[in-house]
């Protein structure tokens, strides 16, 4: 019965890893951008 708590807080952690990586890995502290302000060229990155 252990192993299967252990095993379920496992994939959670990954869940949660993966759910924090998609949302912030991408963004620096100081790149806010609002929904409002219109995107900017393509290509710009």
């Amino acid at each position: 019965m252990g192993w299967f708590v252990f095993e379920a807080l496992v994939a959670a952690g990954v869940l949660l890893f993966m759910v924090w990586w998609t949302m912030f890995s991408g963004r620096r502290r100081d790149e806010h951008r609002s929904d409002d302000e219109p995107p900017g060229p393509p290509g710009a990155g």
